[in-house]
């Protein structure tokens, strides 16, 4: 072979050697590392929701204990969507061994900053269509994980809450546009589940808690007396002011997480998180033991509570049809 070809062949070698060691980076990290394990965890939320302990006792179950094989770097966008790409290149830069994400956005930022880190996310609404993955039972790529269906759930919202609030046709409803794909995912929803219920829907838009207030204002100012909370990290983080605002407006308040209802409003209807944080765990350990993402189907949550607060029902001075509680995962006394 003359010299020139076989040094081409030679480069062709060594960079199709680099690509190879390129795609199963996080593999060696692993093998090459000493001491725990170490999971980046990635969300919009505050650190203060506790949803994560899901997958802290998750993980506990398949006999990882934090601080002896196992270590967490924990990065909270506090509600600012816009330091979700910085913090998940700080995660890249640590070489963690595994990016657990929650919801869309943080997929998606975690996505564009690894290409090789394998990416466990938890409570996307809908991994295929935000394009995380090809399919839920053929993920490729390196995200894998759970999807919370959270976006097909807004239908059900909508249609209890009109249950409780039969003479609502007009509902406030309160969403955070610096969410983009998920908040656009359930934005759709909502105007499909308006439509067949027939109520129409006056959107509010809510960025940070600096907007609380008036947003409310503008609900009572309207007249409006029904309430409609969309899911949303910034909204899960400070449920209890939420909570405490919609009381004091008097409002028949719909939410999507639970700790809403918890805090005194109405009532909520959606995903588990705890359990979703917990459903991740599997995953983890799966990859720290050498499977790949794109190899690991996606699993979609088809556990909702249904929760409603009966001393918010009474001070707002309504009654829940017997019917609506029967529906109920819990009932708050």
């Amino acid at each position: 072979m003359p010299a020139a070809e076989g040094g081409v062949a030679l480069r062709r070698r060594q960079f199709i050697t680099l690509l190879g060691c390129g795609a199963m980076w996080p593999l060696v990290a692993r093998a090459q590392r000493s001491g725990p394990a170490v999971i980046g965890v990635l969300s919009p939320e505050g650190s203060n929701t506790g949803n994560v302990e899901g997958l802290v006792q998750g993980l506990r179950e398949f006999g990882y204990v934090e601080g002896r094989n196992i270590r967490f770097e924990y990065r909270w966008a506090e509600g600012k969507f816009d330091r979700l790409a910085e913090l998940a290149a700080d995660l890249v830069r640590l070489r963690v061994d595994v990016i657990v994400t929650f919801v869309t956005q943080a997929t998606e930022a975690a996505k564009k900053q690894a290409d090789t880190i394998p990416i466990v996310m938890v409570g996307v609404g809908d991994p295929v269509g935000a394009g995380l993955a090809a399919s839920l039972v053929h993920p490729g790529g390196n995200v894998t994980g759970t999807s919370s269906l959270a976006a097909a759930v807004v239908g059900k919202q909508l249609e209890l809450l009109k249950l409780v609030a039969p003479n609502s046709v007009d509902v406030a409803t309160m969403f955070n546009p610096t969410n983009i794909t998920f908040q656009t995912q359930q934005v759709n929803a909502a105007k499909v589940a308006s439509q067949t219920l027939g109520v129409q829907l006056r959107f509010i838009e809510v960025r940070a808690v600096s907007e609380f207030g008036t947003a409310f204002q503008t609900v009572v100012q309207e007249q409006r007396k029904a309430l409609w909370i969309l899911i949303d990290p910034l909204f899960i983080a400070n449920s209890k002011a939420l909570a405490d605002l919609s009381v004091k407006s008097q409002l028949i308040t719909m939410t999507g997480y639970r700790t809403f209802a918890e805090a005194g409003a109405l009532m909520s209807y959606g995903p588990n998180y705890f359990e979703t944080y917990k459903a991740a765990a599997p995953y983890v350990d799966k990859i720290l033991k050498g499977e790949k993402p794109a190899d690991l189907p996606i699993d979609q949550s088809s556990r909702f509570e249904f929760v409603v607060n009966m001393r918010t029902a009474k001070a707002l001075g309504i009654e829940i049809p017997t019917s609506v509680l029967g529906f109920a995962s819990d009932v708050l006394e």
